[in-house]
């Protein structure tokens, strides 16, 4: 297609999007799509279009954030064997955030003011997410965000495609207390913004519920000596450990539990973590971490013909021994997302497709299926799984229905 000048006043806009595709594949002069499509100078030609992928790929956070850089990579091969977003292939830049959060912020300034990126996807920490986020509101980019989180924001220049706050913590809590019986909690976090604030959203349900918190402490990213709190954990005999301890330091945490005689097998204490996936267990080793129990919307084992088709082309792509976890499957959407999203407003200009956000569903998710609400977060399932010696999941519960997202849950905040 070659770009020329439009020949009659207001033509783009009396035609609108399906009357521009028409005329140009009719071959008529006077009009290109290309300049219709993308005015605000992005990284977008008449054949590709340029996205970010920004994750940690070194450092302590390579152990969590490798499998959203496969799932998205997935999604962009299968989304350009298609044909692509309107029409274009789509071409990817990737950056480390070397589990560095200065560094996050960087590169992010990096993508969109430098690479034009139409958009990002990426960030695992909370951390990191809070560290680009003013990148992305004063350059007005799109980021869409695969991890589970705290809730406690809603921003215009991010889609959050994990769970927040009332999907997984209290869904959880409310879970463990009426199935389990438990009554008495130890609350364990790396320290940082998500498990800080996670346990702090905790701490208010569990007390709501006139239950008792009889312990909660931080551990540094990265650390690997935690025999002094799993002491505590032995003396205190709570009836729960909630536990959101990310990364590298979970090798260590559960191997070190393990150690100490305490068999997760018997629930005595019973473990619910909100930050271990199938990815954390391949580096974790299943019998270390059997009989655990996890609050996620995901789970590689869910038995779906949406999840099947994503599993077997997981695998088909980066190996047979790969593993699929909760943030992965997160990550997988936003291609997914952003394609229908750019499809629905014609355009790749970031202010009109924020404006068709609000109900662009998915129904192909490998989770059954997810739909964008309009405060940017998804409506989905929460489920419980129970860690099995393989490193899968066994589901033994999800809600009935899709739970409405609320990232401001009335006295959390």
């Amino acid at each position: 297609m070659t770009r020329a000048k439009v020949t009659a006043p207001g033509l783009k806009r009396r035609l609108g999007w399906a009357g521009l595709l028409a005329w140009a594949a009719l071959g008529l002069p006077g009009i290109s799509v290309a300049d219709d499509v993308n005015s605000t100078g992005l990284a977008v030609t008449e054949d590709t279009v340029k996205v970010g992928i920004l994750h940690s790929i070194t450092g302590t956070m390579a152990i969590s954030e490798t499998g959203s850089v496969q799932a998205e990579k997935l999604a962009i091969e299968q989304i350009n064997a298609q044909g692509g977003v309107l029409g274009r292939k789509i071409e990817y830049i990737q950056e480390d955030g070397a589990s560095d959060w200065p560094t996050f912020a960087e590169k992010a300034r990096k993508l969109l003011v430098n690479d034009k990126v139409a958009t990002v996807f990426g960030c695992w920490t909370s951390a990191s997410r809070k560290a680009v986020l003013p990148v992305f509101e004063q350059y007005n980019g799109m980021l869409y965000y695969p991890t589970f989180y705290e809730g406690l924001e809603q921003s215009p220049n991010v889609i959050y495609t994990g769970q927040e706050a009332t999907q997984q913590i209290l869904a959880s809590i409310d879970w463990v207390v009426k199935e389990k019986g438990a009554k008495t909690f130890y609350l364990l976090g790396s320290d940082y913004i998500w498990p800080r604030t996670s346990n702090k959203i905790a701490r208010k349900h569990i007390e709501k519920k006139g239950l008792k918190v009889v312990g909660e402490e931080y551990y540094p990213l990265g650390h690997t000596q935690f025999n002094s709190v799993i002491n505590k954990i032995k003396l205190r005999k709570p009836d729960v450990i909630f536990a959101s301890v990310v990364g590298g330091s979970n090798v260590a945490f559960y191997k070190q539990l393990k150690a100490a005689g305490i068999d997760l097998t018997k629930e005595k204490p019973l473990l619910l973590t909100i930050s271990v996936t199938e990815d954390e267990i391949l580096g974790i080793g299943g019998e270390n971490v059997e009989g655990a129990y996890a609050s996620m919307k995901y789970f590689q084992s869910l038995d779906n013909p949406n999840n099947e088709a994503f599993v077997k082309a997981f695998k088909e792509r980066w190996g047979d021994d790969i593993v699929i976890g909760d943030v992965t499957q997160a990550a997988y959407l936003g291609p997914w997302l952003w394609k229908a999203a750019v499809e629905k407003a014609g355009s790749f200009d970031v202010d009109k497709i924020r404006e068709v956000f609000p109900g662009i569903e998915l129904k192909t998710a490998p989770e059954g299926y997810v739909r964008i609400h309009e405060n940017h977060h998804l409506w989905s399932k929460a489920r419980i799984g129970q860690a099995q010696k393989d490193g899968q999941y066994k589901v033994v519960y999800e809600t009935e229905d899709l739970m409405e997202p609320d990232p401001f849950p009335e006295g959390y905040k």
